[in-house]
């Protein structure tokens, strides 16, 4: 799927990019599978900013996805649409009982694609079954981290990983970021490569193409006061920050590690650190 380029009619448009929608089928997302989804501007429920540089942006409304497909399903997929709340695009799928589902398209989706769930279905692209029923080298997608918790990993445009191992009761997984890591061999995961590869080479070109997505301006700590930032503050113009990195709140950033959930270690069998360092 290529990306659109535009005219240099102005110099936003000069370096601006944008999706090529040429396969969505449909623009009218199904309404029993929708839902209103208010702006909070990145505040909690006691009205702090927990995420900053978040706010207004377009309205659009949630598309309820089902990660958790029941087994022995035979699902028809009826349409691709546009999803505004993620990179990938979703597909409208229709099961054996009348159902519809929103389920994460792949590159092989297209209209009238028949798509299986559970342990008896066949080991094709796009078809959902426990890790133990997937043969080794596989590359998958929408994987659970814990059994019927549903698909927690592998759900943005153009995201796999590969299964690399099978050994008791657990599956080794390579992640897209180097990581490999054991996963039970119970979880479930789909077959395939979620689709819309090309979302990472998309060139926002202006500030106001991202204002509309419902992202605010990020101001450097530097030109900053001392009041409102450690980097911010001192004499004599410009200046680094004399410093190591630091969020507003002093918490140092940048390669400083914060990770604090020790106890999923022992699932990790090569850190997504080391991969980097030996690249």
């Amino acid at each position: 799927m290529p990306v659109k380029a535009y005219n240099p009619t102005t110099p936003a448009r000069r370096g601006m990019t944008s999706q090529d929608l040429s396969d969505i089928t449909t623009r009218k997302p199904l309404k029993s599978l929708i839902k209103s989804k208010k702006q909070n501007a990145g505040r909690n429920n006691t009205g702090r900013i927990t995420v900053r540089h978040r706010g207004g942006g377009v309205r659009r409304h949630y598309r309820l996805l089902n990660h958790r497909l029941a087994a022995g399903l035979t699902l028809t997929v009826e349409e691709i649409e546009y999803d505004p709340n993620r990179s990938a695009r979703i597909a409208r799928v229709k099961d054996q009982h009348g159902l519809y589902h929103y389920i994460l398209a792949d590159t092989s989706m297209s209209k009238g694609k028949v798509i299986k769930t559970g342990e008896d279905a066949p080991v094709e692209a796009s078809n959902r079954m426990p890790l133990a029923n997937i043969p080794v080298g596989t590359q998958v997608y929408a994987v659970e981290l814990t059994p019927g918790k549903g698909a927690q990993m592998m759900r943005s445009a153009g995201a796999k990983a590969q299964l690399m191992a099978k050994e008791g009761d657990y599956a080794t997984l390579r992640l897209p970021s180097g990581e490999v890591r054991k996963i039970r061999v119970e979880c479930e995961a789909t077959i395939g490569v979620v689709g819309n590869l090309q979302h990472q080479n998309i060139k926002i070109g202006s500030a106001g193409r991202n204002r509309r997505k419902g992202i605010r301006p990020g101001v450097r700590g530097v030109v900053m006061n001392a009041a409102d930032h450690p980097h911010g503050g001192g004499d004599g113009g410009r200046h680094g920050s004399g410093k190591p990195p630091r969020t507003p709140w002093g918490q140092l950033t940048l390669g400083y590690r914060t990770r604090t959930r020790k106890s999923t270690n022992k699932m990790i069998v090569r850190s997504r650190h080391e991969a980097k360092r030996k690249r």
